[in-house]
């Protein structure tokens, strides 16, 4: 059985769409970690180099404040399997620029930083992020109640009509 995508559930509140997902190849290195090091949480801070990667640490290692925003929460646990929740965390400041966009967490290979815990395995973590189309792309629209899905991503640049 292959490993599925997971999303993350919706924690910011009035929001309705999740902003988060793990690869495949995410879930299983987390499952690994997890094994080997209990419960986990990501950062992403705005930092440069290494610091512009989600880092993972062990829960309660890396202390939140009002400073940082829960962008959601996933469950890593197999189906059937107790509960294993995982946050990811942004610092406010990161967030106030990537508001706008849906990110999934995947892996690759080469050294991260010496302080994420999947470093010692040749891998890092890294964001793969989609722009979102409208203003409020998390949120339902005031006058309905239907779910609302994620939306399409911007194109590059503007097609252009021949002249």
């Amino acid at each position: 059985m292959s490993t599925p995508t997971i999303t993350a559930s919706v924690t910011i509140a009035g929001e309705t769409v999740p902003r988060v997902e793990l690869t495949p190849v995410a879930v299983d290195l987390l499952r690994s970690l997890w094994e080997e090091h209990g419960p986990l949480m990501f950062h992403q801070s705005g930092g440069c180099c290494d610091g512009s990667s989600p880092m993972l640490f062990m829960a309660g290692e890396f202390i939140t404040s009002d400073q940082d925003v829960r962008l959601g929460q996933f469950d890593l646990a197999p189906a059937g399997g107790p509960a294993q929740p995982l946050d990811f965390w942004m610092s406010a400041e990161q967030f106030n620029y990537w508001s706008h966009t849906f990110l999934t967490v995947d892996v690759v290979p080469g050294r991260g930083s010496g302080f994420s815990a999947e470093a010692p395995r040749g891998v890092r973590f890294l964001i793969r992020s989609k722009l979102m189309t409208t203003m409020t792309p998390f949120a339902a629209p005031a006058d309905s109640a239907e779910t609302v899905e994620a939306d399409a991503a911007v194109p590059l640049a503007p097609a252009r009509s021949p002249a």
